[in-house]
């Protein structure tokens, strides 16, 4: 029925160097970190990620939806007993979506601060296309 029922669980990972560095940032420097609780920890991190995404998948195929949304992943980390992790989850989402915004104003803020109107804009790519087809030209008709 879904795709992780055809995928065998060596299909799914995370990458080691990755969860590496996360743990190292958490655990205090002089605690050590097997090679086996990591790869431990990896599977129970695949685990959870199928969980929750099977779950928001459901919610979001009860709501006739293509797409799994935020809001559907929240449910269900409330609906499989995960509610300490909603607050958090709710944070991450409002930053991302300041990251875009500010993404968005930034290529709207690239036009404006030409200080120049779109006429003027357009003229001085005529002007930049005439001389790059200037330029062509000529070296066209030096190796001729």
């Amino acid at each position: 029925m879904s795709d992780r029922e055809t995928l065998s669980s060596d299909d799914l990972s995370l990458p080691k160097a990755t969860v590496q560095k996360i743990v190292s940032e958490i655990i205090p420097p002089d605690l050590v970190f097997s090679r086996e609780t990591r790869d431990a920890l990896i599977e129970c991190c695949v685990e959870f990620i199928g969980l929750i995404s099977t779950q928001s998948n459901d919610i979001a195929e009860g709501e006739a939806k293509k797409t799994i949304a935020s809001e559907h992943v929240i449910k269900a980390l409330q609906e499989l007993g995960f509610a300490d992790y909603i607050e958090p989850i709710r944070e991450v989402i409002q930053e991302h979506k300041e990251t875009q915004k500010q993404g968005r104003e930034r290529k709207v803020g690239k036009f404006e601060a030409s200080g120049m109107t779109e006429e003027e804009l357009l003229r001085k790519q005529e002007e930049l296309f005439g001389l790059a087809r200037s330029k062509l030209n000529q070296e066209g008709g030096a190796s001729t």
